[in-house]
């Protein structure tokens, strides 16, 4: 999809290209600013490519004020989500509760893989599954 993004705006030369440039940089944006721990770093480079590419085509005037509106826009976004958990947080305390325990085990289960890795003769105690028994009902 980034080819098709960098071949469109080729195409459409610098004008035509300008009203689509928020549109357009908003994936590349979100690519770059990822920091997920499976990234591919070639999606991160050729998204870096097109970004350089679309600058030297439209100019680095228009490109800065596009490019500002879409951090700006991704910031809105990830301030308007922050604020919804902590409304949820009150509103909802019974799903907060249950992710602030998903939260927890996984921090748990990290810090035993950090154990394992580090000292690879230990074997940390895996929590067992109870599926079955919560599924169970016990008079």
């Amino acid at each position: 999809i980034f080819k098709f993004l960098g071949a469109i705006s080729v195409d459409l030369g610098n004008e035509k290209i300008k009203p689509y440039l928020p549109t357009i940089l908003t994936p590349l944006y979100r690519e770059l600013n990822s920091n997920y721990a499976e990234q591919d770093p070639t999606l991160k480079n050729l998204s870096q490519e097109i970004i350089e590419l679309l600058k030297k085509l439209v100019g680095l005037e228009a490109f800065s004020l596009a490019f500002s509106s879409v951090q700006k826009q991704a910031n809105q976004k990830r301030a308007m989500r922050k604020k919804q958990r902590a409304l949820q947080t009150v509103a909802n305390p019974v799903i907060a509760a249950r992710r602030k325990l998903k939260r927890h085990k996984n921090k748990a289960e990290t810090r035993k893989r950090k154990r394992e890795s580090l000292h690879p003769v230990h074997k940390a105690k895996r929590h067992r599954s109870h599926s079955l028994k919560d599924l169970a009902i016990v008079e």
